[in-house]
């Protein structure tokens, strides 16, 4: 191939790019800007609705408005287990400013003996709800333990933090910015 031939060739393959970029755009308004349930940060919190211990069901479309933990967790995940009276404690701190949190039991995956046995060993004033079939970890996509989510009051994912405890500090932090913003 001749150099000149070759240049035109680069020169179409460009042009044929970019007309497919151009023409492949979504219109505007188009996109769903991070409104369909994902679970992920900048996503919509996908909606479920769980039992609590006593049977009363909880659902997430209930908080909306307010600021949410959304916790999950077992009682034989040792991380998991250290992080428990930290959540209580910020949920005590901040409850009255609109923080709810709700801390989903992989039930599925523990023992009900086991989980109260725990949940008896200290104090706690927040709904532990039970995923019994393993729904709700699926919907979140939940593979480790502890997954804590963080939604705004607008339904929306701010934070997650997968597979590590979380300290009074590091739930105060995040929460104190999403009571900030506005819904």
């Amino acid at each position: 191939m001749k150099p000149v031939s070759r240049r035109v060739l680069y020169l179409a393959i460009f042009l044929l790019g970019l007309a497919w970029t151009v023409l492949s755009r979504p219109a505007a308004g188009v996109t769903t800007s991070g409104q369909i349930p994902a679970p992920q940060v900048g996503f919509a919190a996908p909606a479920f609705t769980l039992a609590e211990q006593n049977g009363q069901s909880v659902s997430l479309s209930d908080t909306r408005g307010k600021v949410v933990i959304l916790n999950y967790w077992a009682s034989w995940c040792p991380p998991c287990r250290a992080e428990m009276p930290a959540i209580q404690q910020v949920y005590q701190s901040y409850q009255a400013r609109g923080l709810i949190v709700l801390a989903i039991n992989a039930s599925n995956q523990d023992r009900l003996a086991a989980m109260q046995a725990f949940l008896g060993s200290f104090a706690h004033s927040y709904p532990i709800l039970l995923d019994t079939n393993g729904e709700a970890g699926r919907l979140y996509a939940v593979n480790s333990l502890p997954t804590t989510f963080f939604i705004g009051r607008d339904g929306m994912i701010q934070d997650l933090v997968v597979g590590r405890p979380l300290t009074v500090a590091g739930l105060s932090s995040r929460v104190e910015v999403l009571l900030q913003e506005k819904p």
